[in-house]
């Protein structure tokens, strides 16, 4: 593997990252928000990652040239969780009962997602910043 084979992967996730880290903000910011225009209230979103590149069957067949596996973001997935309904009867959405359907979002479990991917993005950023000093390093050997 050269160096700008590292590189590639590693920008794959760093974008696969970010994208994480801006559902995760998203779930966040609206875990109180019991109205969309689509009706309703927020519903919880994940990215699902998927590998990008080269298929089995090139792989298989020996076109490796210039195939990089990596990550991508396959689709931002809506969870099909009900919402979670709040006796609140003071709250403006409430219903005739006084429950209002509030995100069924769990703001721990949202903090830990946004932990994990936030270590993962550092992770590849010291992958680019290693394969820029061996490209570095390689470069003084020849003078």
């Amino acid at each position: 593997m050269d160096i700008f084979t590292s590189l590639k992967i590693s920008s794959s996730a760093l974008k696969a990252q970010r994208i994480r880290l801006n559902t995760v903000s998203a779930n966040l910011a609206n875990v109180e928000t019991t109205k969309t225009p689509e009706g309703g209230p927020y519903r919880k979103k994940n990215a699902v990652f998927a590998t990008s590149g080269a298929s089995f069957e090139e792989r298989l067949a020996g076109n490796m040239r210039g195939a990089v596996q990596g990550v991508e973001v396959s689709r931002i997935m809506t969870s099909p969780d009900p919402p979670k309904m709040v006796y609140d009867p003071a709250h403006p959405d409430a219903g005739a009962d006084g429950y209002v359907a509030m995100p069924d979002i769990n703001v721990m479990d949202e903090v830990v997602d946004m932990m994990s991917a936030s270590r993962a993005y550092e992770s590849n950023v010291t992958v680019v910043k290693s394969a820029k000093r061996m490209a570095l390093k390689a470069l003084e050997i020849g003078r």
